[in-house]
């Protein structure tokens, strides 16, 4: 899968949106990539699984984690790719945690998978949970990459890096011309 392919399947999906939204970092953009309306074909959502392990260099994994909910389809995908089992951590009072009988073995060797990293907030506190169930934290993927230069402490693969415009909301000039914001993705903050 070539960059420009996923490019035209984001666009012709309806996941490449433009308006006015809130992320969960509490910034505004004028745009929002929301990869479950591109993971709703189980095809695509199974090319990008299968791209996203072919491009991992490092020792195969034996567990894939991901956080909910953006992180629940391609983490599936992956696991799939890999022949490895999958689990997911979701938030309980605000704290990410794994709930509904999932256990990390100890000392499972594993990744993160993701849809988007924008900030990094929930793969850290995902990292966290590994760390205290005696696990290691291999890496981390994503089908989208918009952190910008910012980095997370481990490797980590994307398919498609994407630099896309984030302001605070004192400054954005979205909201200076009365333009509705639009909070489109799963986290309350």
């Amino acid at each position: 899968m070539t960059e420009q392919e996923l490019k035209d399947y984001l666009a012709s999906s309806g996941a490449f949106l433009e308006g006015h939204f809130l992320l969960s970092s509490g910034l505004h953009s004028p745009n929002y990539v929301q990869c479950a309306l591109a993971l709703k074909n189980p095809a695509w959502a199974g090319r990008m699984g299968d791209a996203l392990a072919k491009a991992w260099q490092g020792p195969k994994p034996e567990l894939i984690l991901s956080p909910a909910m953006g992180g629940l389809i391609i983490g599936h995908e992956v696991a799939r790719a890999f022949g490895v089992d999958f689990v997911f951590t979701e938030r309980e009072n605000n704290v990410m945690t794994l709930r509904r009988g999932f256990l990390l073995p100890q000392g499972a060797k594993l990744i993160i998978v993701e849809d988007v990293f924008t900030t990094g907030k929930s793969t850290l506190e995902t990292a966290e949970v590994v760390k205290a169930a005696g696990g290691e934290v291999l890496g981390a993927m994503s089908v989208i990459n918009r952190m910008g230069a910012k980095t997370l402490p481990f490797p980590s693969v994307s398919l498609l890096k994407l630099g896309l415009t984030a302001m605070p909301p004192e400054t954005c000039m979205l909201c200076r011309t009365g333009l509705p914001v639009v909070k489109p993705g799963s986290r309350k903050f």
